[in-house]
């Protein structure tokens, strides 16, 4: 029997181990090969370059990768936090609104974001030129752009992963833990800093990473606000089109070897504890505001956020009404039709990169569903010799970023060979659904790893012993029981694969633009309207995928984070 259980585990296992090693590990190994090559030898020369004094610009965009990304973390965190406190914590009229209009920007993919702030508080943007209608001013009293600009769309964007993730910890706190320290005489922040925020720091460390690895990431901010300010993630970029690829290679190492530093930094930090509870009660209870003044002012606060959060939404749809040509040197838009719209179905060009943009991500998604359902169950139900190797193998698309994965695969597949099927996967139409492949792994496995270690594994042993083979017992009671935390993951998955802009610069072809890659195309002609065209479509179906995740199915988004 036990000979049995032991070939079966080896049965899942092997095309397991086959798929990360060959798409996952081999790409980053051959990237990093790669970085040794200098001039023809093989040699440091390529690290020498990044780091020589001569070279201030690879430097400077280090620099300013680490302290952006450390100053994205800080401001999300001072926005998420609090709010995750204010909404779990206290009742007051519109709580449960404000609370759900506070994940929107989960539906605004990176690259449209930074387009609608860019029309709405750019210097020719609508905000800061009514104002200086308003006020008579001679020019207009602000503008975002720079450092400040890039920061102001990160904590947009990036706030929710500590609000969500934060606001689901302080659902599961024990009230009586607190309540036992207010009785024993400890003032507010006592408590706080004893009880609550220990309890809350697998979140905050968890919400962190997921900042900094996507701050490090980050393409569309820095390349369309900062206009010279230089990142990593940019010089990787520049090094490729220029076709410096052995620099690019090395910027590419460098980048990981900091999203990897910072991730174990991180993960050390929160293993110097343990911050489980023992005793689950009831679950937090709200409090009412009593105040009326402070009532009424939580009220317009949250009155003012919406607004602020529906404003690049709005703006968007705004402009996707503005037909091309009809918006030149006015200061507001005057025309507006249904015109970019109608076009989608007058051209089928036009539809081409929607199309697209669906295929990819349904090929991808389908991909990190079967492997991810059966890589969780491997790691979660079956004992073996290297699971720690194969989990972080698991995780390492997390820890790189998306920059980086573009690379490895540029590096990997552009020539023949056994992984390819003999073919040159880069510059055709497979590369990217492969790429969006790899990049959501981890998000599909760590989601139904959360629900098969909720499993009794007793279930599938009655089955068996029933005489009921793996896969009926597999089919008819695991999966049914686990399949909300699968699709928690797989559906975040396909979000993110309809948003995906920094991986899709570098392996897109003309074949399969997707949606985001036709919107900077847009851009650079300046068919402004038709750029927001698209980015509606694109947030409309975020949208779609996120309401029937919802709605029929119960699932959200934050267990998957």
């Amino acid at each position: 029997m036990r000979n049995k259980e032991m070939r079966f585990t080896m049965f899942l296992l092997i095309p397991v181990v086959l798929v990360l090693v060959g798409y996952v590990l081999y790409p980053s190994i051959r990237t990093l090969w790669e970085s040794f090559f200098y001039k023809g030898s093989i040699g440091v020369g390529n690290y020498k370059a990044f780091f020589s004094p001569e070279s201030l610009s690879n430097l400077e965009a280090l620099w300013n990768s680490v302290y952006i990304s450390l100053l994205s973390v800080l401001c999300s965190a001072l926005i998420g936090i609090p709010l995750a406190f204010i909404f779990n914590k206290y009742e007051f009229p519109g709580r449960s609104f404000f609370s759900s209009v506070a994940i929107l920007p989960m539906v605004l993919p990176s690259l449209v974001g930074v387009m609608a702030f860019m029309f709405l508080y750019g210097e020719s943007g609508l905000i800061p030129n009514a104002i200086k209608d308003l006020f008579g001013l001679e020019k207009v009293p602000f503008k975002i752009g720079g450092v400040s600009g890039i920061l102001i769309v990160h904590a947009y964007t990036m706030y929710v992963y500590f609000y969500m993730t934060v606001s689901s910890t302080i659902r599961n706190i024990d009230p009586s833990l607190e309540e036992a320290a207010f009785n024993l005489g400890a003032s507010r922040l006592t408590v706080f800093r004893k009880v609550t925020l220990p309890l809350l720091t697998p979140a905050i460390v968890g919400a962190s990473l997921l900042v900094f690895m996507t701050s490090m990431a980050s393409f569309s901010a820095p390349f369309l606000l900062a206009g010279g300010f230089r990142v990593l993630s940019l010089q990787i970029y520049f090094s490729k089109i220029n076709g410096n690829m052995e620099m690019a290679a090395t910027q590419s190492v460098i980048l990981s070897i900091v999203s990897i530093s910072f991730l174990l930094f991180m993960r050390w930090y929160q293993n110097r504890k343990d911050y489980r509870m023992q005793a689950k009660g009831i679950g937090a209870h709200r409090s009412e505001v009593k105040n009326l003044f402070v009532k009424w002012t939580m009220v317009a606060i949250g009155v003012i956020g919406v607004i602020v959060l529906l404003l690049p939404h709005a703006t968007i749809l705004v402009l996707s009404l503005v037909l091309d040509g009809t918006w030149t040197w006015q200061t507001y838009p005057s025309v507006f039709n249904f015109e970019n719209y109608m076009l989608l179905f007058k051209d089928p060009a036009i539809w081409d990169p929607v199309r697209h943009s669906l295929t990819l991500a349904f090929i991808a998604t389908l991909g990190n569903l079967v492997f991810g359902v059966i890589t969780s169950y491997v790691l979660v139900k079956r004992k073996f010799i290297g699971k720690n190797l194969v989990d972080s193998m698991v995780m390492l698309p997390w820890a790189l970023p998306a920059t980086v994965v573009g690379m490895n695969l540029i590096l990997a597949f552009n020539e023949r060979s056994i992984l390819t099927f003999g073919h040159i996967l880069v510059g055709t139409f497979w590369i990217l659904p492969l790429a969006y492949f790899i990049r959501h792994i981890p998000l599909v496995v760590r989601s139904t790893n959360a629900a098969l270690e909720q499993l009794d594994d007793s279930l599938e042993e009655a089955a068996r012993n029933l005489g009921a083979k793996w896969f009926y017992t597999f089919r008819r009671i695991v999966l049914p029981l686990v399949l909300p935390g699968v699709l928690s993951g797989t559906l975040l998955a396909f979000v993110e694969a309809v948003g995906e802009f920094p991986t899709s610069v570098l392996l897109y072809t003309l074949n399969n633009r997707p949606i985001s890659i036709e919107i900077m195309n847009q851009l650079r002609m300046f068919n402004m309207g038709q750029a927001a065209a698209y980015g509606m479509i694109q947030i409309s179906l975020i949208a779609i995928v996120l309401f029937i995740s919802n709605k029929f199915f119960g699932v959200k988004a934050e267990r998957s984070l």
